[in-house]
């Protein structure tokens, strides 16, 4: 196996391990674990357990851009509407809702974002992800924080198991999806 090719395991296994722990909790030796290699391997390729974590958002961050561009392509033309265009990247968020590690590390990265050396780059790609949706919707800001609001809700209870494919029953969650649905959110 190349370097590269470790490298990403270990990074995939860094991903599945932060998703499940968060920073705070996960030790660079379970994500060696996982990865089938050595602790001072990990170190090695990524210097610090905190490089590896904003490697892992940098590649949750990077998969979520990916989604949307891809959600626009297949359903955004030059003569779409912006709400069509929004209803299109809504449709790209139910897929970043059934990749239930990114969203886990998304919100571990919002929570470690307090951290001096992790809440810029936090920052920057959640900016960042603003401005791809921006860019594909050419919404307004209204309609701009109405989506961001509502996928963060999407997100936050997926993470809890009320919505998303995962879902157990709750009447307050299926209250707020049904009012979602009926008002295109």
């Amino acid at each position: 196996m190349t370097a590269t090719e470790r490298s990403e395991e270990v990074l995939q296994a860094a991903v599945s391990a932060f998703a499940e722990s968060g920073y705070a909790a996960t030790k660079t030796d379970e994500i060696a674990r996982r990865a089938g290699v050595s602790q001072p391997y990990v170190i090695r390729l990524f210097g610090t357990k905190q490089q590896l974590f904003l490697a892992a958002t940098h590649r949750v961050c990077d998969r979520i851009e990916e989604i949307f561009r891809v959600a626009a392509a297949e359903g955004i033309t030059p003569e779409s509407t912006t709400e069509e265009k929004m209803h299109a990247l809504g449709r790209g968020y139910q897929t970043f809702l059934t990749e239930r590690e990114l969203l886990l590390v998304l919100l571990h990265a919002f929570a470690a974002a307090s951290d001096p050396a992790i809440g810029p780059a936090v920052r920057e790609r959640f900016g960042g992800l603003y401005g791809v949706i921006e860019e594909l919707s050419d919404a307004p800001i209204e309609d701009m924080r109405r989506f961001l609001a509502t996928g963060m809700l999407l997100t936050v209870m997926t993470a809890m198991g009320v919505a998303g494919p995962e879902a157990v029953g709750a009447q307050w969650a299926t209250d707020i999806l049904d009012d979602l649905s009926q008002h295109g959110d």
